[in-house]
């Protein structure tokens, strides 16, 4: 009685809850628009993200991001997480993807290659570490600790064993390894001075002045570093399909390239 009172007694309040149901009409139907879910390396966080910018500007899609590391992301999509895309930082958990089936495979290919560095904090005494064959790392670490990516799972931490097992140097320091679950977390620590090494890629490195590359590690010492991307299986919308596109792009390799990437499909 009162509602219908107060619509009775105000013509303006009437116009003014019409227009209101018109709006509120609009962002029903707005909840709605087409959206895409990329789940992206963390080492790729800057550069997916500013690209996934410029995609939903461009296409007026919303556009959803998750970062973390390629294993941790494959477990998500496996346990049924609501990714449209997965970029990986490795074959390993692409592949594992694609033998139970979740991956599109056809859809697959190579975006990106990176490479991985020895870092110190930014005012640390060490200049320049030569990385070779039984170089000393565990006497360069001191009573420290390397921070890399868990080498169990984590991409860049994988990696960096590989190496470190070809150039003679993982069993003088595989107890000095302080594990991150990806290769932010691994760059974080070395940035706050907790570690005074670190294992990361050169683009993660570009992204900070707290630390500084002290050494390249030789691309023959380990796995190519190679990022792949696929659709998710049934997951394959037209969003989807245009930002798989979009990543092979002059504008989105302009982006990787700024972050230090090097492109390998354009």
């Amino acid at each position: 009685m009162k509602i219908k009172f107060l619509l009775k007694s105000s013509p303006l309040l009437v116009l003014s809850l019409f227009i209101l149901g018109i709006y509120s009409t609009m962002a029903v139907a707005g909840s709605g628009a087409e959206s895409i879910t990329v789940f992206a390396a963390a080492s790729t966080t800057n550069a997916i993200t500013e690209i996934g910018k410029m995609f939903s500007e461009q296409n007026k899609v919303e556009f959803i991001p998750s970062f973390a590391s390629s294993s941790t992301l494959a477990k998500q999509i496996e346990n049924q997480a609501p990714a449209n895309l997965y970029i990986s930082a490795n074959y390993k958990w692409m592949d594992y993807l694609k033998e139970k089936k979740i991956i599109n495979n056809s859809s697959r290919f190579d975006l990106l290659s990176n490479r991985i560095v020895l870092i110190v904090p930014a005012d640390s005494s060490i200049k320049k570490i030569d990385i070779k064959a039984n170089f000393d790392l565990s006497k360069l670490l001191g009573n420290g600790y390397l921070s890399m990516g868990d080498p169990d799972h984590v991409p860049a931490g994988i990696y960096g064993k590989q190496s470190l097992e070809n150039l003679g140097v993982w069993d003088s320091i595989k107890d000095k390894v302080a594990r991150s679950k990806d290769v932010r977390a691994a760059l974080m620590l070395v940035e706050r001075g907790e570690s005074p090494l670190g294992i990361i890629y050169v683009t993660d490195a570009a992204i900070t002045k707290k630390v500084r590359i002290v050494g390249t590690f030789p691309e023959e010492s380990h796995s190519s570093i190679l990022y792949s991307v696929a659709l998710v299986a049934g997951k394959e919308t037209p969003a989807a399909l245009d930002f798989m596109k979009f990543l092979k792009t002059q504008e989105a390799k302009s982006i990787f390239e700024k972050y230090g990437f090097t492109v390998l499909q354009n």
